[in-house]
C-alpha cells in the first residue's frame, strides 16, 4: 500500500482533504493508497445529516470552528490538531470488505502499540468498552473510500458544545459523561501523536506516492463540491 503525501506540509482546511480522498480514489492509479491529516478545530458531518439538528453553528461561528459535510455516512465528527484523521482508498466493489479491512488495519497498529483494542459491528474501535476510532464509507464506481478520526488528544469542551445545539441535550450528555464513552489514545500508550503516526506509516505502508503541483491543483478543484456556501455564510454571520 502506497503512502500518499503532499508536496508541503501545511495544514490545510479539512474540504482539501475530503476532495483528496476523492480525487486519489478517482485519479492516482495506486490499488490501496493511504494518508493522514490533521486540521483545525472542524466539526464535519455525515451526507444524510440535517445540519440545524447536529451543528451548533452558533457555537462555532464563536470559536472560529469551520463546518462541511462529508460524502459518505455516518454521524457527526469534531476534528483539531490533537487527533488524526486516517484515510483509505482500495479497489473493489465490496464496501463491507474495504471496511473490514480498514479496522483490522487499524487494530493491528494499535495492537503493536500494546494496546488491547477490538472492532464493533458498527465498525468503531474501542479500548477497555470505549471508543478512540469511529469510522465512515462511500463507494465510487469500483473503488471505496474509508476514513477514520483517531482521537489521540481533543478538546473536550469543543467536541461536546460543538456537535450538541440543544441545551437540553447538553444538560443530559455533560462533558463527564461524554468522557466515559470515548478514550483517548495518549492516556493507553507513551508514544507522541507524530510517534503514532510513523508507526501507521511503518506498519501500514511499503513506499510513498507524492502528488504533484498538478495533482494538488486538481484536488482544489475538486474541493470546491465540498465548499458549502450556506454553512460559509452562516458562520460568517
Amino acid at each position: 500500500m502506497k503512502l500518499i503525501t503532499l508536496p508541503t506540509s501545511e495544514i490545510r482546511p479539512l474540504s482539501f482533504y475530503l476532495a483528496m480522498e476523492e480525487y486519489v480514489a478517482r485519479h492516482i492509479d495506486e490499488p490501496d493508497a493511504f494518508f493522514m491529516w490533521q486540521v483545525a478545530p472542524s466539526v464535519i458531518f455525515g451526507r444524510n445529516q440535517v445540519a440545524a439538528n447536529e451543528v451548533n453553528l452558533d457555537y462555532c461561528r464563536e470559536h472560529g470552528i469551520s463546518v462541511y459535510r462529508r460524502k459518505s455516512g455516518g454521524g457527526c465528527v469534531y476534528a483539531d490538531e490533537d487527533n488524526v484523521m486516517l484515510s483509505f482508498v482500495t479497489s473493489g466493489e465490496n464496501v463491507g470488505f474495504a471496511f473490514n479491512r480498514f479496522v483490522n488495519m487499524v487494530l493491528l497498529v494499535l495492537h503493536q502499540m500494546g494496546i488491547e483494542a477490538t472492532g464493533t459491528s458498527r465498525n468503531d474501535i474501542l479500548i477497555n468498552g470505549q471508543k478512540v476510532c469511529g469510522t465512515a464509507c462511500y463507494h465510487l464506481t469500483g473503488r471505496s473510500i474509508v476514513h477514520s478520526t483517531l482521537l489521540y488528544d481533543t478538546n473536550m469542551a469543543h467536541m461536546l458544545h460543538a456537535i450538541t445545539p440543544a441545551p437540553e441535550k447538553l444538560q443530559k450528555n455533560g462533558i463527564q459523561s461524554v468522557r466515559q464513552r470515548i478514550t483517548l489514545l495518549k492516556d493507553h500508550t507513551r508514544l507522541s501523536l507524530a510517534e503514532v503516526k510513523d508507526l501507521f506509516c511503518s506498519t501500514l505502508c511499503d513506499g510513498e506516492r507524492m502528488l504533484t503541483a498538478d495533482e494538488v491543483a486538481g484536488v482544489r478543484q475538486l474541493e470546491q463540491t465540498y465548499l458549502d456556501k450556506q454553512f460559509i455564510n452562516l458562520l460568517q454571520q
